[in-house]
């Protein structure tokens, strides 16, 4: 029987741009995502390109890629005040926190 293929841990990231606009996306390692977003190389995206620089303003672990996507899609399709209040839910983010699997976040927001 094959050994079971270890899940990998996936980020969701927000960041904001020199404009005040807040870009999202996923990536293995956020500090690397960042460098790329912040240098002049085409591994960045698009709309970050021409916004530099970029801050990290938050994260979110989740268990696997598909999760992490799941995610970015639900936190893109919310306005930007909701958005402005999921940064403000976690002002700073720790890059060496480590979570369990089982305590993936979920966060609700009212208008």
């Amino acid at each position: 029987m094959p050994a079971k293929q270890q899940e990998s841990k996936w980020y969701v990231y927000l960041l904001r741009c020199r404009d005040g606009s807040l870009y999202t996306g996923i990536a293995k390692s956020p500090e690397k995502r960042l460098i790329e977003h912040n240098t002049d190389n085409r591994q960045g995206a698009k709309y970050t390109r021409t916004r530099r620089p970029v801050k990290l303003v938050y994260q979110e672990c989740l268990a696997s890629r598909s999760l992490a996507a799941r995610r970015e899609a639900a936190i893109k399709r919310l306005p930007k005040n909701q958005k402005e209040i999921l940064v403000l839910s976690r002002k700073a983010p720790v890059m060496s926190r480590k979570r369990k699997k089982s305590a993936q976040i979920r966060v609700k927001i009212r208008n």
